[in-house]
């Protein structure tokens, strides 16, 4: 799965997304939300292509316990996990690159 283009209503649970393997981008944010949507052709075009990343986009906001569980404070966050665990984190990308710079911190990545 690349790039995903919907936030998920339902969030995954910690345990859930600590058991994913492989690569996974999962980003906070909300569609109304004026950063999310400015960062969208960013993470589109570094993501769009990429079959080896998971992409997914969770709803953030008041009750979300995945988003507290990472500590979320600013939206999107993209929170970049290798076998479960976090290796590398983007706040409001502006950029393709920004994106790509944050894929090259995560162990045996190609960007």
């Amino acid at each position: 799965m690349a790039f995903t283009g919907r936030y998920a209503q339902q969030e995954p649970s910690l345990a859930q997304v600590e058991a994913m393997a492989g690569v996974v981008a999962l980003e906070f944010g909300t569609a109304w939300c004026p950063h999310c949507m400015s960062a969208q052709p960013a993470l589109e075009q570094a993501l769009g292509a990429r079959q080896d990343i998971i992409h997914l986009k969770v709803e953030d906001g008041r009750g979300r316990a995945l988003g507290r569980a990472f500590g979320v404070k600013l939206w999107p966050t993209v929170v970049l996990l290798k076998d479960g665990r976090e290796v590398a984190r983007l706040i409001r990308p502006r950029s393709a690159q920004d994106v790509q710079q944050a894929l090259a911190q995560v162990p045996g990545q190609a960007v």
